[in-house]
């Protein structure tokens, strides 16, 4: 297996995977915690049995696949410490890494309790060093209590159903563990990542600036550290600057992105030959030509010497879309977005990808069919897809999963995670927008609900203060409250979408599925409205199913928004869709639903196990002359 992380690497770092079996139990009536298993180990008597992480147990992979509800979650297995002698003697710490797990765990290491997380779509780290004494050799038994309602609607769940058995759009539960476990041995006074601090923001293309700031873990204020940061293209080096740390654990550092000598890059393959990718000596990432810098973050002690080293990359891109004219732009140039609804489930895994390569198969997969990128819809996808998604030029809409019932209780819970999420994924060139919340889940009242409103209106500004340099789409589809983007969701069949698609007052901003596009005024509060000039996007539409094959009957197995009669006549719909969009004038995006079939919703362009279901080069086609409409 490779790093679970490649995006921000050590040059030899210390791992070790956890994934595999683990004790698993459930514990249906909440005793683990009164009869003290973290102390005493889980019980041997059944129901105990293995699973298989990083697998939810309603998945086949899991080796369980159990599809009962159950709401606490216990699991367990024993660990060494994996710090060779040397980072024993230097002071180096112990992390326990999780990608994700859903919703709530609380960890013990040796039955010392080591830490606790909330939010199941985000990754977290807790330093478990001091519960592995470093005379003590004898493996650590870690134990962890995982809490997944199967039915609070107040929690972020996103596609996960929570009745007994999936149906329409919503699909089987992932509960628990569903993303890679590991330890990592890393110094004690570190290089942050980007959940801890460390931003790349590469917009400034005139002045070829890449704005780094990187945070420092461990320090402790008086002792003297430096950092350096180095960037270089194609294996040449193309600059480097270096400054002290004062007060604070962050600093700051302008870094010149001008390549001095382009005569260097004469005769390379790849996108540093493609038109259009330099800019005044500055190498542009853009989806026809994904350039990435190499970018190596160095931290120095008050000798001088390097205490730890990571290794990343950065794109030089700037998103435009205030421009007035109804445009989105990606370095200046209008971009035509031509993506792909990409929900990101498995046949046998669920939620999880079954491997690094199946996150790079699916972008390939949406490239084949001629789409640019995807809206990664209601999941915060393994980082490895944006990894890829970077290097591809593919892209992507960020996203995460949203609640059904709006309270106090879930505004807490989604703060928390959409800002882990969004300081996890902020220094990837690939993402062009953010998307917190869809169709208002979770927002029953916004047509009356200024307390609801209000709240979407604070993660805006959340979200802008986190991230000024992309644009939100706040409340994808409709009831927009407070958005950088004009997205509408329209399913109907391709004469209906034609004519609303041809009218922007009274077709894209008139009503959708019974809901306004923007919220309007009430009690004082001011509602909202379109601003002329904003980016239009179509960002669902589509959804068409086949008629089952002879023998089988449709039904609620068989879900799709309309059918087709067969392939030939999903294409054929299709190039009517995607036209009705393009045509239309005012739209300058579009999103089709969807990538491939999940479980009972078989809208997708690939089968569930990824097979096509009509020939990918002829969807490319009608894409690729969308493109060429809009141009």
């Amino acid at each position: 297996m490779s790093y679970p992380r490649p995006d921000f690497t050590r040059p030899t770092p210390t791992w070790h995977t956890l994934n595999g079996p683990w004790t698993f139990r459930f514990d249906d009536r909440d005793e683990g915690l009164t009869q003290h298993w973290a102390h005493t180990g889980l019980p041997p008597s059944p129901p105990t049995t293995t699973i298989t992480v990083p697998y939810a147990f309603q998945t086949p992979a899991s080796g369980l696949n159990i599809q009962d509800a159950h709401e606490i979650l216990w699991y367990e297995r024993r660990i060494s410490d994996i710090r060779t002698p040397a980072q024993l003697e230097r002071g180096d710490r112990l992390l326990l890494r999780f990608g994700a797990v859903d919703y709530e765990c609380s960890v013990w290491v040796g039955g010392v309790y080591v830490g606790c997380h909330r939010g199941g779509h985000v990754p977290f780290d807790l330093d478990i060093s001091d519960a592995v004494p470093t005379d003590d050799k004898e493996p650590k038994r870690v134990t962890i209590r995982v809490r997944d309602s199967p039915t609070d609607l107040t929690q972020p769940r996103g596609k996960q159903y929570w009745g007994p058995v999936a149906e329409g759009i919503f699909y089987t539960p992932s509960s628990g563990i569903w993303l890679g476990v590991w330890l990592e041995s890393v110094p004690q006074v570190r290089i942050g990542g980007s959940s801890e601090g460390t931003v790349l923001r590469g917009e400034d293309i005139d002045g070829g600036r890449l704005q780094a700031r990187v945070a420092v873990v461990g320090r402790r204020l008086e002792r003297k550290v430096e950092v350096e940061v180095e960037t270089g293209l194609g294996g040449v080096r193309v600059s480097s600057v270096r400054a002290a740390l004062g007060d604070s654990d962050r600093v700051s550092l302008d870094v010149d992105m001008h390549v001095k000598d382009l005569e260097v890059f004469e005769g390379k393959k790849g996108p540093l030959e493609l038109e259009g990718c330099w800019r005044d000596g500055v190498a542009l990432w853009a989806p026809a030509h994904p350039v990435l810098y190499d970018v190596t973050i160095r931290l120095f002690d008050a000798d001088g010497e390097v205490v730890d080293e990571v290794v990343t990359t950065a794109g030089m891109r700037r998103i435009d879309w205030t421009t007035g004219d109804g445009t989105f732009r990606i370095n200046g140039e209008p971009c035509f977005q031509v993506l792909v609804l990409d929900q990101g489930y498995w046949p046998d895994t669920g939620l999880t990808p079954p491997s690094q390569e199946a996150l790079r198969t699916d972008i390939e997969l949406a490239m084949r069919m001629g789409f640019t990128g995807c809206r990664k819809h209601q999941k915060v996808e393994d980082p490895v897809f944006l990894y890829w998604a970077d290097r591809l030029g593919f892209l992507v809409w960020g996203e995460i999963a949203n609640a059904y019932e709006f309270s106090d209780e879930y505004v807490a819970r989604f703060n928390s995670e959409w800002t882990e999420a969004v300081q996890r994924d902020i220094n990837h060139p690939s993402i062009v927008a953010w998307t917190p919340f869809n169709e208002s889940w979770g927002y029953p009242s916004l047509k009356d609900n200024v307390q609801q409103r209000n709240h979407i209106r604070s993660v805006y500004y959340m979200t802008k203060t986190l991230d000024p340099t992309r644009p939100i789409n706040d409340n994808c589809g409709w009831e927009h409250v407070l958005t950088d983007l004009t997205t509408y969701h329209d399913y109907t069949d391709s004469t209906e979408l034609a004519a609303a698609c041809a009218d922007l007052t009274q077709g894209i901003l008139g009503p959708k599925a019974a809901h306004d596009m923007f919220v309007p005024a009430v009690d004082g509060d001011a509602g909202a409205k379109h601003t002329p000039g904003a980016p239009v996007i179509c960002s669902e539409f589509g959804g068409v199913n086949i008629t089952p094959a002879q023998g089988t009957t449709a039904g609620e197995r068989d879900w799709g928004y309309t059918t087709a009669s067969d392939p030939e006549d999903l294409l054929a719909r299709l190039e009517r869709l995607v036209m009705a969009v393009v045509k239309g004038g005012h739209t300058c995006g579009m999103v089709y639903t969807q990538l491939c079939d999940i479980e009972q919703e078989v809208n997708g362009l690939y089968s569930y196990d990824r097979k096509e279901k009509v020939p990918a080069a002829r969807v490319k086609t009608i894409m690729d002359a969308a493109q060429r409409y809009y141009g």
